[in-house]
């Protein structure tokens, strides 16, 4: 989605770094500090009775118990629905929380879902092996076929679920018409865009009913903190904020102060992280011992056209397979990266490497890992905000095996 020039005389809304400082945050704060303080309270007092008859009666945004929220945790959830132009934000523990969360909220026994079968793994098990055990039927379609989406959909079907772009292929949805289908069939849409953050894409603003952030990734940012938010209508969300009170499903104080902080270098952070994985994805793609690489801001891509047209940049996660390498030697290569550390999870300052047939696939058969497109010679490498010429000289040894 491309962002407009403005004449100097036409301030318009506020820019995605000015949202990332200040939205959702008192001008005045206590004690006239420039940052919000770490709220420890459990809970929250009143003056008297009436005070509490008042808060009860006018919904006033303010602590009571902390199951329910505290006054940070509200200055984030106002950022981060700003960030993503929405209406209301529910902070939850974990990305993972979050979706729990939502799908808790919304189905029910006899409810279906439909995935498109990139999604997350995690989210596609709890729905088959937990949701089901509750009557709720989860079917898979392949992703970005449209048609077959539709054609999943009766009328018990109450949500259409996809990442995008996705992990680790980054195959990107076409979100206007992921958005229409369930305008279509009157079913609600949610889409997992943790890969793209709200300064690549905004799905809300293509119609899509509820966005997912595990904000454990670039919108925390330094790998120092685990958060997940559901954003969307306030209407919507009001059921599904109800919940997590009962769950708990809820974040720490200093958990919150540090996403918080991360978030007021967000865009700064997410320019550096597009300009690397570019850099690092058409390295690669020029080598000769790479044999494919996935990332939507290369011709190459699949879904290259549609990523153009609705994302502002690419991210900085890439995937690679190399060529006539069996997991063993792909392995060497991991092993002999310098400035990326091996581990999972992507999306903050230090650049991370890790093979997924390893990480996250090393005790499923090898049927399956064919069957979600795991190869033995694929690499995951999430671009941190180091210097690319440094990343790519790092990359090069490796795979040469200098």
């Amino acid at each position: 989605m491309s962002v407009q020039p403005r004449r100097p005389s036409d301030p318009g809304p506020p820019r995605m770094s000015t949202l990332s400082v200040h939205a959702g945050e008192a001008r005045e704060k206590p004690a006239h500090a420039i940052t919000d303080p770490i709220l420890c309270a459990s809970t929250f007092t009143f003056a008297n009775t009436q005070a509490v008859i008042d808060y009860v009666v006018e919904k006033q945004e303010r602590g009571e118990y902390g199951r329910y929220g505290t006054p940070t945790e509200m200055t984030v959830e106002r950022k981060l629905a700003a960030l993503e132009g929405g209406g209301d934000a529910i902070l939850y523990s974990t990305g993972m929380a979050a979706i729990v969360g939502l799908l808790m909220a919304k189905l029910n026994s006899g409810d279906e879902v439909v995935f498109f079968d990139e999604c997350y793994h995690r989210s596609r098990e709890f729905c088959v092996k937990h949701l089901s055990r509750f009557g709720v039927v989860t079917r898979q379609v392949k992703v970005c076929d449209y048609d077959a989406m539709a054609a999943a959909i009766n009328e018990n079907t109450r949500l259409l679920i996809s990442e995008s772009p996705t992990n680790p292929h980054l195959s990107v949805v076409d979100l206007e018409r992921f958005a229409a289908i369930g305008r279509q069939y009157a079913v609600e849409t949610l889409i997992d865009a943790t890969l793209a953050t709200p300064y690549n894409v905004r799905p809300l603003a293509y119609g899509v009913d509820y966005v997912l952030h595990s904000a454990t990734k670039y919108l925390g940012g330094h790998n120092d903190l685990l958060a997940g938010v559901i954003i969307g209508d306030r209407e919507r969300l009001e059921p599904v904020r109800k919940l997590r009170g009962i769950m708990g499903a809820i974040n720490s104080a200093h958990n919150i102060y540090l996403l918080e902080r991360g978030l007021k270098t967000f865009e700064l952070r997410m320019r550096r992280h597009n300009e690397n994985g570019m850099a690092v994805a058409e390295f690669l793609a020029s080598h000769p011992r790479v044999e494919r690489v996935f990332y939507p801001g290369l011709p190459s891509h699949a879904y290259h056209e549609i990523a153009s047209r609705t994302m502002r940049g690419f991210g900085g996660l890439i995937t690679f397979q190399v060529r006539d390498a069996d997991w063993r030697a792909t392995a060497a290569i991991v092993d002999r990266v310098r400035v990326a550390r091996i581990a999972p999870s992507l999306g903050g300052v230090e650049s991370l490497i890790e093979q997924p047939l390893v990480m996250s696939y090393f005790e499923v058969s090898p049927e399956d890992r064919r069957r979600f497109g795991i190869h033995d010679n694929m690499i995951r490498f999430s671009c941190g905000i180091e210097n690319a010429e440094d990343l790519i000289a790092d990359l090069k040894q490796a795979i040469e095996g200098r």
